[in-house]
């Protein structure tokens, strides 16, 4: 099943969506703005106490054999159950999204079998102070849904709406209640979702009920959970079916959807390592541009002493440690090609899209601000870039137009024993031909894709010109007719070599026939990096203290390199970090936790000795003011 671009399901309780403060639906109405899709859960105890008491009926409640209560929903109240929903939540929160400016789609997740279930087994009861077995009580749980339907409904509509209840599936014609919490839980894991939001009426699991400042930050799989009490048992208990079955990150928030008032749930142990954060960010996922979720949790939750943390008017994470004037960057990204998988972890290694590419990277920068004693005169800045992967490069174009550094390395895998000083450029095209729509068997007929191969190969002609050792790559064309016009768009990258003229572009004729046009998407140049600055040589003396005979990468692909070098143009640039860069954008990520071990023996040990040569000169100044004193 194709994933969503950037799914979040969003489950609200009936208390928060039918409250007078309307902030969670501008919350909705804000990460719509950003292209993501919603499926959004609206629960209904409020709405259905609302119903009865229009209808001036009891609500009826059981009281079970082991302690607590559970609604009766026998066929006469399943029907009042289903109006309060219709009547009351639906309307309702169909026009605060409304006002939001949303297009929205809301219906009932059993209308039309959308969401199927299985009723739930007799329940054993307290009647009169006796035990007795309800049968006829229509409860149920989660059985399937039908996800074609909901990622066609997201071609049309911002905003997809379900309330319960669900369909029967032995008995088409009629409805179970199911508790929304799980109801979202359950659709998460079925839609791939990206995000699973549990939005309620407290700041996240409180430790103390009585506190609403004392909010529990993480949950993991082995913490005891004793202090969970009441309707938030059953949250607990799906956002932990969440993270066990889907691919998700899930956590339960405020009323307000407030970062800083949140619980994260983890699939994970609590092992409190060095491998802690770089768990945490593979399983949030960031694919570009939406990597708000991972930075806003970094920002949140890494507190380390000494070292103050922002986020940019980009989006990028900016830790800073010290305030010399001698500035060493680390830059990484955060974000990541497209398609989700589970991720998985043991004591050897972890798995997951990003885990290469590169968040394992990034992990040892943070890392490095536990580590790095920086000197008076020195400042170490850890940034992690959004839209790396893509063309935009809007976190590496603001570092280079907004920061400074006096040296950077870059967070790309290279594998341990290999430092990277160069990337390619990329020239990337989008092609467009239009061509009046013809018989195929005409004579003289020239169709779009013969068009757009004779123009390739004329490019490819013209750039060979420029770079003979350049790399080209189709990576997209889509051909289709409108009206009477066939046409096609294609994408064509050209991988330029560091060393060309960087003004090449204005060398390179792009101009072809009437029928076709040419539009650079992105032309950044080639950058390599001297081998003999104090940056290379930092790195040079810490493989030979590992007794690793270093090897010089130039790359065919492209980094935030490339962009930094535009501007920065006497600034030593390399690119270093864990992991195998053929893994890169496969579905087949994985990083050695031995392997992250050594990279960062080896980077500390480098960004140590390219410190030094400014501490040496504060211990010399020292000397010789005493000397004099």
């Amino acid at each position: 099943m194709a994933i969503i671009s950037q799914l979040y399901v969003v489950k609200v309780g009936s208390s928060t969506a039918l409250s007078s403060n309307h902030t969670v639906y501008e919350e909705i109405q804000r990460i719509a703005s950003k292209g993501n899709k919603i499926l959004l859960i609206v629960g209904g105890a409020e709405g259905i106490h609302k119903y009865y008491e229009q209808i001036q009926r009891e609500i009826p409640f059981l009281e079970l054999s082991h302690g607590g209560h559970a609604r009766y929903c026998p066929q006469e109240e399943m029907n009042h159950i289903y109006n309060a929903y219709n009547q009351i939540m639906m309307p309702f929160v169909k026009d605060k999204l409304q006002d939001q400016g949303l297009k929205i789609y809301v219906q009932c997740a059993g209308d039309h079998g959308l969401v199927t279930g299985k009723q739930g087994p007799p329940l054993k009861v307290i009647y009169n102070g006796k035990k007795r077995i309800v049968r006829d009580s229509l409860y149920g749980t989660y059985y399937d849904c039908d996800t074609q339907f909901i990622q066609s409904l997201f071609y049309s509509f911002d905003v997809v709406c379900l309330t319960p209840p669900i369909q029967n599936i032995t008995k088409p014609q009629q409805y179970l209640n199911i508790d929304a919490d799980m109801l979202a839980a359950h659709l998460s894991v079925h839609m791939n979702a990206h995000h699973l939001r549990f939005v309620t009426g407290s700041n996240g699991i409180l430790k103390n009920v009585d506190e609403p400042t004392s909010t529990i930050a993480n949950i993991y799989l082995d913490d005891p959970l004793e202090f969970v009490k009441g309707r938030m048992k059953q949250k607990v208990r799906a956002a932990q079916l969440a993270i066990k079955e889907g691919i998700s990150d899930v956590c339960i928030m405020g009323p307000f959807m407030e970062y800083s008032h949140a619980t994260w749930f983890w699939n994970m142990e609590n092992a409190n390592d060095n491998y802690d954060v770089l768990n945490k960010m593979i399983r949030i996922p960031s694919v570009s541009r939406n990597e708000e979720e991972l930075i806003h949790y970094l920002f949140h939750n890494i507190r380390i002493p000494g070292v103050t943390t922002r986020i940019d008017k980009a989006g990028n994470i900016v830790f800073e440690k010290g305030e010399g004037e001698h500035t060493l960057l680390l830059l990484g990204h955060v974000d990541t090609v497209p398609y989700l998988w589970k991720v998985t972890s043991d004591k050897e290694m972890i798995t997951g899209r990003g885990a290469v590419d590169a968040k394992g990277c990034f992990s040892n920068f943070i890392q490095m601000l536990k580590e790095i004693d920086v000197p008076k005169s020195g400042k170490l800045m850890v940034v992690g870039a959004v839209e790396e992967e893509v063309s935009s490069s809007a976190g590496a174009y603001y570092v280079r137009d907004h920061h400074r550094a006096d040296a950077v390395i870059i967070g790309e895998p290279s594998g341990i024993h290999n430092l990277t000083l160069g990337y390619h450029g990329l020239l990337k095209l989008g092609i467009t031909i239009q061509k009046n729509q013809k018989h195929s068997a005409s004579k003289d007929n020239v169709s779009v894709a013969d068009h757009f191969y004779v123009i390739k190969n004329e490019l490819e002609t013209r750039v060979r010109e420029v770079d003979p050792d350049h790399v080209a790559t189709t990576t997209m064309v889509n051909q289709y007719k409108k009206e009477d016009t066939d046409i096609l768009e294609a994408i064509l990258n050209f991988r330029i070599s560091p060393g060309v003229d960087v003004d090449y572009l204005n060398k390179l004729n792009l101009t072809m026939s009437g029928e076709a046009s040419i539009k650079v998407l992105r032309a950044t140049p080639g950058y390599m990096n001297k081998r003999n600055c104090p940056l290379v040589k930092s790195f040079a003396k810490s493989f030979a203290s590992q007794k690793i005979k270093v090897k010089y990468l130039k790359k065919t692909g492209t980094s935030d390199m490339n962009t930094l070098a535009t501007k920065w143009v006497n600034t030593p640039i390399v690119a270093y970090g864990p992991g195998d860069s053929n893994l890169d954008h496969t579905n087949e990520e994985f990083q050695l936790y031995d392997e992250i071990n050594q990279a960062q023996t080896i980077l500390k040990d480098a960004i140590d000795h390219w410190f030094s040569q400014f501490s040496e000169v504060e211990k010399n100044d020292y000397r010789s003011k005493a000397v004099e004193h």
